[in-house]
């Protein structure tokens, strides 16, 4: 079976903060911190809406990518979000979360 990596982004309801991370399974992880399972940084800011998310072959890949975006700026960060989701929505707005 053959697996993709993920880096996303979350922000709260008013994208005032900005969550960058690395995962080989987006559906999941974002579940996860809708629901607040577990206790950190995106469930004490209410992190709960992905805006954007690249798709890698390899987690190695997603890992290189996830520091080069850390390592910038707000402004850069969001200048990524604005050229796929100028609006901000939720991208995972009708997933349906089926995590067993």
């Amino acid at each position: 079976m053959y697996a993709y990596s993920y880096v996303y982004f979350m922000t709260n309801k008013n994208n005032s903060v900005l969550y960058v991370g690395v995962t080989s399974n987006l559906k999941k992880r974002v579940y996860q911190h809708k629901t607040k399972a577990y206790k950190g940084f995106t469930s004490k800011y209410n992190c709960n809406k992905l805006v954007y998310f690249e798709v890698f072959n390899d987690i190695n890949q997603a890992i290189d990518r996830e520091k080069q975006i850390k390592a910038g700026s707000r402004k850069r960060k969001e200048s990524l979000i604005n050229q796929e989701n100028s609006e901000w929505n939720d991208l995972s707005e009708g997933w349906i979360f089926d995590v067993t």
